[in-house]
């Protein structure tokens, strides 16, 4: 008799323990089973850092230098159609923002029936290097004609497509490099190219409006 006892007292002890031992077991759930040194966390943020498509890393100051942001943006032809962009011309001044997506969206200074607002896609090629492939939509001609007053609407156009590939500045405050434009009629046939310099300055909550001008 007393064997069984001594038994049952043994197996409920056992199971007391067990019991006791639940909480300590839900508090690890998802926890590595050894102890993780937290050295071993280091490499593993940098390789995620260094797979980034955003920039490259900026060791001295522990960020990521990043072409994602506001910009302002202006656009200088370098070929083109003397009648229409003669080189050295100024064609565009725009608000551009680069997003971490992978995706771009362009308010330019033209006219809104001329299409200002544009979109498009992105990706880093190189060390702080980046192509841009952007389609300004189906719009209007700038106004033309004797009754030009400012307030007429072009006959519509095509669609637009401009590739850049430009690169950020070391602090990350600025951009330049190269585009190319060209321009489709409503029968998908190109009627202007010409290629240009673009230049960018990253645009802070400090800018201020006489800054873009």
């Amino acid at each position: 008799m007393r064997s069984r006892n001594w038994k049952f007292e043994t197996v409920m002890g056992a199971l007391a323990f067990a019991l006791l031992m639940v909480p300590a077991a839900e508090g690890q759930c998802g926890m590595p089973t050894k102890p993780v040194k937290p050295s071993a966390w280091e490499p593993q943020a940098r390789n995620s850092q260094s797979r980034d498509s955003l920039g490259v890393e900026r060791p001295d100051q522990g960020f990521l230098v990043s072409i994602v942001g506001m910009w302002h943006v202006t656009f200088t032809a370098e070929t083109a159609d003397p009648a229409t962009a003669p080189p050295g011309a100024m064609i565009d001044n725009a608000l551009v923002v680069w997003h971490a997506d992978g995706t771009e969206i362009m308010n330019s200074m033209r006219p809104p029936q001329d299409g200002n607002f544009c979109m498009g896609v992105w990706e880093q090629i190189g060390p702080r290097t980046y192509k841009l492939n952007h389609f300004p939509w189906y719009a209007k001609q700038f106004p033309t004609g004797p009754s030009d007053d400012g307030t007429t609407i072009g006959p519509s156009v095509g669609p637009t497509q401009i590739t850049e590939q430009i690169t950020l500045s070391p602090d990350g405050m600025h951009y330049s490099g190269t585009f190319t434009l060209t321009a489709y009629d409503l029968n998908n046939v190109i009627y202007q190219t010409f290629t240009g310099t673009v230049s960018g300055t990253r645009i802070t909550v400090n800018t201020k409006e006489t800054d873009l001008i």
